[in-house]
């Protein structure tokens, strides 16, 4: 399940043609099955939505908030995803400081006709954290 955290419609269909995924449970604290407190994923996702609105690209991505995209063993984790593109699934994120790192490797990722994201040009944050490369669909 997603929920839409910040619509910027670009498209002229009036959908963003970018999106950040935000995994909403991430480094949650569990105890008798109900999540305690917010959790780191709740934590980036408001440290993103703050930075984002200074940000030269919040009218070309939209950023979701997702329940889970279960790689809980590796959180925080996020995605980025667009028609014709690679997505990619970063994870090992740390709650406090990757927040910008994650909008700096966006905006690479935007600039990319095919999204390829090479190693060498991510931020540090998201060099060791990589969890899946995944071929577009076709168009």
């Amino acid at each position: 399940m997603t929920t839409t955290v910040n619509i910027s419609p670009t498209s002229p269909l009036g959908v963003a043609e970018h999106t950040l995924f935000v995994c909403k449970t991430c480094a949650s604290v569990w105890q008798d099955g109900k999540r305690l407190g917010e959790s780191g994923g709740e934590k980036l996702l408001h440290q993103l939505q703050q930075l984002a609105q200074d940000w030269d690209l919040r009218d070309q991505f939209l950023i979701e908030e997702v329940e889970c995209m279960s790689a809980c063993n590796r959180s925080c984790v996020v995605a980025f995803a667009a028609k014709g593109k690679l997505t990619y699934l970063f994870g090992d994120l740390a709650v406090d400081g990757s927040a910008s790192a994650v909008l700096q490797c966006a905006s690479q990722y935007y600039t990319k006709a095919d999204g390829l994201l090479p190693w060498s040009e991510r931020p540090e944050a998201l060099k060791k954290g990589i969890l899946a490369k995944i071929p577009p669909l076709s168009q």
